[in-house]
């Protein structure tokens, strides 16, 4: 059977991590352990919260939401920009037993609306937003001393309603639990070198309203009591200053992060990086030629994740096979099960050992998981999560390499299919970033009247190349098998993205030009 890791999963221990705590508790934890550490840093303007203060204004917001009427089980959406307010919030809505709707800015009042009435948001924690008649709570600081408040939720209690608009565009709330949140912080934790340890001062610049910034980034900082120097949007200049004044030793970053940084010139990299001992990435591929480029200059590697919001959201970690490994995402977590399945979900037989596990022939299939990490099931009724056997399927399409780490193809509705044969866009992505003029690219499917779909790339082109779409389709075609080759070459100047990085491909399938 093509499955990873299931003795690591049997013995994983929580550490000093409770699974039937409540989130909130990591503050209290490390309040408790050094008080006067700093916690929260606005990279901006320099203000910092120790953890003693955070722990305070936790309660202080707690009772606030308490005396307001908040039941255990109320949705309360936080809708503020990444900052230290932002993270009061979070911990304060937990605490006081309220399930967390971490809401990004960027949505419109329209979409801020739709989201609030889906879930039946009690409260809404921010700024008032035009148009929702809701009550609105801000966040207000105080030095004065706030009583303490027991957390009423844990454990199996949803914690955090996570929406995700997957592959679809259509949104989905992920009901996430405690446990499940307060398990992968746990196995996260039991990497070695662990991402986040107490003396770390970690850059936190991606949206704490996604699972990835919310889970690996903020409670990953609180439970190991470290520091989050939080930059609210990133800006390449604005990240490498903040490294450089704030003394960053930990970056969690996405791939456009990396690519920013690896234009910046060697120098000014190299200098503005000198306090960094580990860099993180996730929610898309690495680019190899990226992966090269930051250990060129700075001699460390960037370690790949993989995962989703539905398993809170790490699975696994180039960390977990001890080398960053370029195009793959490494070995599961401790406490992760993983293994590959066919559309069926039956598992896949162990791959032959004279196949070449390159090959979508050589034990490709959909990622499966099991483990404690994983969601409850999509709101409101729970339902379509882990099977009864604790199985989830990801959607992903992966194979294992003759070392056992995870390569990920593509999702399982991104497949492109040609005739009757399979084409993962990822393949053609690779094919076409050979081209010395092209910066970014990504394949799509879109509906062909004589083969069902056909391949289509959209590609950001370097300064001053020159490519046409038959210099693109002419370089595929020596290199990819005929009906993998795309028939339409679309050049653009910025590819749509989420607020991870990752390419948003359902807007790249329309307003196709045609390669002549």
């Amino acid at each position: 059977m093509t499955e990873v890791s299931p003795d690591q999963a049997t013995d994983f221990s929580y550490g000093d991590i409770d699974p039937a705590g409540n989130l909130a508790d990591l503050v209290v934890t490390a309040a408790r352990r050094d008080p006067g550490r700093a916690a929260l840093v606005d990279a901006v303007t320099g203000r910092m919260l120790t953890w003693a203060a955070v722990d305070n204004e936790t309660n202080r917001l707690a009772e606030h939401l308490y005396r307001a009427g908040v039941e255990p089980g109320d949705r309360i959406a936080v809708r503020m920009p990444a900052g230290i307010a932002y993270c009061l919030g979070v911990f304060g809505v937990l605490r006081a037993g309220g399930v967390l709707v971490p809401m990004n800015t960027d949505v419109p009042a329209a979409g801020v609306a739709e989201l609030l009435a889906d879930c039946q948001a009690k409260f809404l924690v921010g700024e008032p937003v035009d148009g929702v008649d809701i009550p609105t709570l801000q966040v207000h600081e105080s030095d004065s001393a706030a009583p303490a408040m027991r957390s009423r939720r844990q454990g199996e209690d949803i914690a955090v309603l996570c929406y995700t608009s997957g592959t679809s565009g259509r949104q989905r709330g992920v009901l996430l639990s405690h446990r499940a949140l307060l398990a992968n912080v746990a196995q996260c934790a039991a990497l070695r070198p662990a991402p986040v340890t107490a003396t770390d001062r970690v850059l936190l610049s991606l949206p704490l309203s996604h699972a990835y910034g919310l889970g690996p980034g903020l409670l990953q900082v609180a439970a190991a009591g470290a520091t989050a120097v939080i930059l609210p949007k990133f800006g390449v200049e604005d990240a490498l200053s903040a490294i450089e004044t704030h003394r960053v030793t930990t970056v969690v970053g996405v791939p456009p992060m990396y690519a920013a940084f690896a234009a910046v010139p060697d120098e000014r990299l190299h200098t503005a990086l000198a306090t960094v001992r580990l860099f993180t990435s996730g929610a898309a591929p690495l680019p190899p030629r990226v992966l090269a480029a930051i250990r060129r200059v700075t001699g460390l590697a960037v370690f790949e994740g993989y995962g989703l919001t539905e398993t809170g959201p790490v699975l696994t970690s180039t960390l977990a096979s001890g080398y960053a490994k370029a195009g793959s995402v490494g070995r599961p977590l401790p406490g992760v099960r993983l293994r590959l399945v066919d559309s069926d979900g039956d598992p896949l037989p162990g791959p032959d050992p004279d196949d070449d596990l390159d090959d979508e022939s050589g034990g490709t299939g959909l990622v499966s998981v099991a483990g404690p990490n994983l969601f409850s099931g999509y709101w409101p009724a729970g339902d379509h999560g882990p099977d009864a056997d604790g199985w989830f399927r990801t959607g992903d399409i992966g194979y294992l390499d003759a070392d056992g780490d995870l390569h990920l193809v593509d999702r399982a509705n991104d497949l492109i299919i040609v005739n009757g044969f399979n084409v993962y866009p990822h393949e053609v992505e690779l094919v076409v970033h050979q081209l010395s003029g092209v910066a970014e690219a990504a394949a799509v499917g879109v509906p062909d009247e004589r083969t069902g779909e056909t391949v289509k790339v959209v590609l950001i082109q370097r300064s001053g190349a020159g490519l046409t779409a038959q210099d693109v389709i002419d370089h595929c075609a020596t290199r990819l098998a005929r009906f993998k080759v795309p028939t339409i070459v679309e050049f653009v100047t910025e590819l749509p993205r989420s607020v991870t990085g990752k390419v948003a491909r359902v807007a790249l399938r329309t307003d196709a030009n045609v390669a002549t």
